[in-house]
């Protein structure tokens, strides 16, 4: 064995053991096909290197031109009439056999997505992490909330949650009381509750200016006579009934549960739904972050 193949093995084996290591400190699946697939082509393309290598080297240091020289030549520089290289030309045909496996076999064009295998790698994840976390603390939840709350809300709602000075909701605050007129007016129901929508034209005039600024004083002191109207669907604590409709006297879980999973329409836009993206733990701990935010 001369020293160009003993250097051509070893530089084979190196790429292997680098291989190897890279893919157990990542703690890769070799189970999954495409892991699998794509460590054997790793090793593989080490071994075929070492081959041409050792092979095309060695020839360029002892191998003769044969074959006649054809016509179109430039001071005998040209191609020689040499049949195909069979090692050219049985690489041809095992790439093109290996892409009808992969195309028919491997990978079907029918039943492979690669967006697919991501979703289902989402999903467990989001499973490991509610089972992670479904007993966790409240400092933990106000913790996670805070991470969530900056990545998430924070570039509509501000850094303080005080809705980037009014260009979003105010999450320091439940409504204000320009919110509340407007939605005693026209109604809502963006939030899909139980009780379903609730009706514009609830109060006018005086009764809605005092139900307004009841409920944005954060309901404090004597309730005004029309908010009367008001407790049959929240109920006489104001806290919506069990989750029947909106508590208005702060963000709790149900109500976060119900804005993320339908989003809602705001000052600067349309807020998406969150719902294919934040887990029941995260609602849960957004919650808790927010609470600690408002007054």
């Amino acid at each position: 064995m001369n020293a160009l193949t003993i250097k051509a093995l070893g530089f084979a084996v190196i790429l292997i053991l680098a291989t190897i290591y890279v893919v157990t400190s990542m703690d890769i699946d070799l189970t999954d096909q495409v892991n699998a697939i794509t460590m054997g082509g790793a090793i593989s393309i080490a071994v075929i290197t070492a081959y041409v290598t050792t092979k095309y080297i060695g020839q360029m240091k002892t191998d003769t031109a044969t074959g006649e020289l054809m016509e179109d030549n430039w001071d005998g520089i040209g191609e020689r009439t040499n049949e195909l290289p069979s090692g050219w030309a049985y690489t041809f045909l095992a790439v093109f056999f290996w892409s009808m496996w992969y195309g028919l076999v491997g990978y079907p064009v029918d039943q492979y997505s690669q967006i697919g295998e991501y979703n289902e790698a989402v999903l467990q994840h989001k499973e490991k992490y509610e089972k992670k976390f479904e007993n966790a603390t409240p400092e933990v939840l106000t913790n996670m909330g805070k991470s969530l709350y900056f990545v998430q809300c924070a570039p509509c709602h501000g850094n303080t949650g005080d809705g980037l000075s009014g260009k979003a909701q105010d999450l320091t605050k439940r409504m204000s009381k320009a919110q509340i007129l407007d939605v005693i007016k026209n109604g809502s129901n963006q939030l899909k509750y139980p009780m379903g929508m609730m009706p514009p034209g609830m109060a006018s005039g005086q009764d809605a200016e005092d139900i307004a600024e009841y409920i944005a004083g954060g309901l404090k002191g004597e309730a005004p006579a029309a908010y009367a109207s008001c407790t049959s669907c929240h109920g006489a604590d104001s806290k919506g009934n069990n989750g029947m409709s909106p508590d208005l006297t702060g963000y709790d879980n149900i109500l976060m549960t119900q804005t993320l999973q339908h989003g809602k329409k705001g000052i600067i836009g349309e807020m998406p739904s969150f719902k294919t993206m934040i887990t029941p733990i995260q609602t849960k701990a957004l919650t808790a972050y927010i609470q600690s935010i408002a007054q």
